[in-house]
């Protein structure tokens, strides 16, 4: 394990983050709040650690998959404990245990909050919690990959461990340069919705916050009613941010094509196909649905709430316009499926993603083919192309231990749930869980768009929180630290060393 160059990128994370909390700093001096001081206190904080760490470069600065992974691991644990310290420090949030799960439900873009009243924090929370959604989103590391030269090392393994999907796909040779053109998409397209939001009539403030929350598919609202907060155009706003919503959850490797004006290979993603038909069925189901319902009101209101609420949450992003969980049982349902399906592969989106349900419904059809026929050959396919036996094991592999992962988190929460407050239900739990696993934010039941997590106890908090990462870093990063293997090498080494220096002596 190489830990000097571990905490060489470590130094350089808490340069980024201690750089990051300027902008509520100046947040803050804008609008006059005393809250600033303590994100400027964090700002120093993190720049002096940061220097010191990165002031001597290893000599040795190769490193492969395992410390790749423990990296990125490591990356968002200390990004969400130093992030969630002026929240804590300013005693907006008073206790550091809410103030954490704010933070990494803010950096993984779950959007999941224990805040019973958002609109009573000050602006430099309020733009630090979505501007977390906008970092997370891309994620930290590729913009690290993106501005700083590492050589002689896999960073190839950094950009895996943390963007979103079965496989990670280099869009030129050189990764750093994949890593500056996916930042350079993202922020062209966060930069666009400001400026139709804008046109819309919402307040500048709004607008920036919302957009950082739809690109980082996040869902951290300014306000109580979130998207449901009546604007003078509202309708026109939520179209808006149901669009990029949807934009948002596309592999960004289809927008790459298309500026390189490779328009045929972009639209003959079966990804996108499949994604754009689930979103569409979904609509058309939940509409219906919610119209066979006595006093639903008009079909094309419906239709309009319908749309945004999936969009919603097949992105994973999590803003409302209305109380989801007082629909009909069928459209609970679809939205339930949708929270486990997620977004594409290479989005700012969570859940298991589009294209490994993709590969798990073809991968089942040949297991029934190979039955039938068991002397043909069969492969599985994706944009016609073969599709690799590692990673078809692979997408089985992660999507077992995602219900794993699940179903113990479940059982953990119900338990502690019913052993301290009575009131919650099954359904508040599953979807609690399922809602963090996947970085969506809004469950069902108390944890509904009108509810929140702040009645969980500490023991489901923390669970929940170790959910949130799980789920945003792909399950394994997080996996690998709590795995003996990893630091059974690392620790022999450190016991030798003990041992020559005590006989040495």
């Amino acid at each position: 394990m190489n830990y000097r160059m571990i905490l060489y990128l470590l130094g350089w994370v808490l340069n980024i983050q201690g750089l990051c909390f300027l902008l509520p700093v100046a947040v803050g001096l804008f609008y006059g709040e005393a809250q600033w001081q303590f994100y400027a206190l964090m700002t120093l904080m993190c720049l002096v650690c940061g220097v010191l760490l990165i002031l001597k470069k290893p000599k040795r600065t190769v490193f492969y998959t395992k410390e790749g992974f423990v990296t990125v691991a490591l990356s968002w644990l200390l990004m969400s404990l130093t992030g969630a310290l002026p929240f804590y420090l300013s005693k907006e949030i008073p206790r550091f245990l809410d103030a954490l799960f704010e933070m990494v439900s803010g950096y993984t873009t779950t959007g999941a909050s224990i805040l019973t009243n958002v609109e009573a924090l000050s602006h430099c929370a309020l733009f630090w919690r979505s501007f977390s959604h906008w970092i997370g989103g891309m994620g930290v590391l590729v913009f690290l990959i993106a501005i700083v030269p590492l050589t002689g090392g896999h960073v190839m393994s950094l950009m895996k461990a943390e963007s979103p999907g079965p496989s990670v796909e280099k869009f030129v040779p050189r990764v750093r340069q994949t890593a500056f053109i996916l930042y350079s998409i993202y922020f062209a397209m966060t930069v666009l919705e400001i400026m139709l939001l804008l046109a819309g009539g919402m307040p500048w403030f709004d607008a920036i916050t919302t957009a950082f929350g739809t690109a980082g598919t996040g869902g951290f609202a300014v306000r109580n009613a979130s998207m449901g907060f009546p604007y003078l155009h509202a309708h026109y706003l939520q179209t808006v941010v149901t669009v990029f919503m949807l934009l948002f959850g596309v592999n960004f490797s289809v927008y790459y094509l298309l500026l390189s004006k490779n328009i045929k290979k972009a639209l003959k993603s079966e990804e996108l196909r499949w994604y754009f038909g689930i979103v569409a069925f979904s609509i058309l189901c939940i509409t219906w649905n919610i119209c066979m319902q006595p006093n639903s009101g008009k079909w094309y209101d419906v239709m309009h709430d319908a749309a945004f609420t999936t969009a919603s949450v097949i992105s994973t992003t999590g803003f409302a316009t209305v109380d989801f969980s007082k629909w009909p049982t069928m459209s609970h349902f679809i939205l339930f499926a949708l929270m486990f399906i997620g977004a594409c592969a290479g989005s700012t989106g969570g859940g298991i993603k589009v294209s490994r349900i993709i590969l798990l419904v073809k991968s089942s059809f040949r297991e029934i083919l190979s039955i039938v026929h068991p002397r043909g050959v069969n492969v599985v396919k994706l944009d016609k192309k073969r599709v690799n036996e590692e990673v078809v094991k692979g997408t089985l592999s992660y999507f077992v231990l995602c219900i794993l992962i699940y179903v113990i988190s479940v059982l953990i929460v119900s338990f502690d749930h019913f052993g301290h407050n009575p009131l919650y239900d099954l359904q508040t739990s599953m979807t609690a869980v399922a809602a963090t696993l996947n970085n969506i934010g809004p469950g069902l039941g108390l944890v509904g768009p009108a509810g929140n997590y702040s009645a969980f106890s500490p023991l489901s908090k923390l669970v929940l929180i170790f959910d949130m990462l799980a789920g945003r870093l792909e399950l394994f990063p997080m996996l690998i630290l709590f795995s003996p293997h990893t630091w059974k090498g690392s620790l022999g080494a450190i016991k030798r060393r003990l041992s020559w220096k005590k006989e040495s002596m």
